[in-house]
């Protein structure tokens, strides 16, 4: 048992690790661009492990409409914190058709965990109040090539 717990935490420090350890913005990312409504957003996608723990670290700026997109393999119930995220976020926890499930302000550099009130695959942050000045609230859907109608 003790094996298999120091086995559990080598994995997690191996896909973690870096992302702790790098100290610059990842901002080569590719994009994708997203609609709510009339508005559209500029969303860099982060697909693997490593990307995804990096997330929006280390910016210091980003645009009005744009965003990172979080992909996960499958759906589950998904946390989020904002360790070495200097802009305070918004995330939109959202489901496989594009429906934001539920938002959560984060403040930058939080280590308090923000999590989708059910399973989800994809995360959006945007700018915190982002969603908040459009009405954009629980229930709006997103669309995209990546989710299904």
């Amino acid at each position: 048992m003790k094996r298999l717990h120091l086995c559990l935490i080598s994995l997690v420090l191996f896909f973690t690790g870096n992302a702790w350890s790098q100290e610059t913005p990842q901002l080569q990312l590719p994009r994708v661009t997203l609609s709510i409504g009339m508005r559209l957003i500029d969303a860099q996608v982060a697909t693997t492990p490593q990307q995804r723990a990096i997330g929006l670290m280390f910016r210091r700026e980003m645009g009005t409409n744009e965003g990172m997109l979080f992909v996960f393999e499958q759906s589950a119930d998904q946390c989020f914190w904002m360790k070495n995220t200097l802009l305070p976020l918004t995330a939109a926890f959202v489901a496989d058709d594009g429906t934001i499930v539920n938002l959560a302000d984060m403040q930058a550099g939080s280590l308090d965990s923000h999590c989708s009130a059910r399973p989800v695959r994809y995360v959006l942050e945007m700018h915190q109040g982002w969603f908040d000045k459009r009405g954009i609230k629980a229930g709006a859907k997103l669309t995209g090539p990546m989710f299904r109608r």
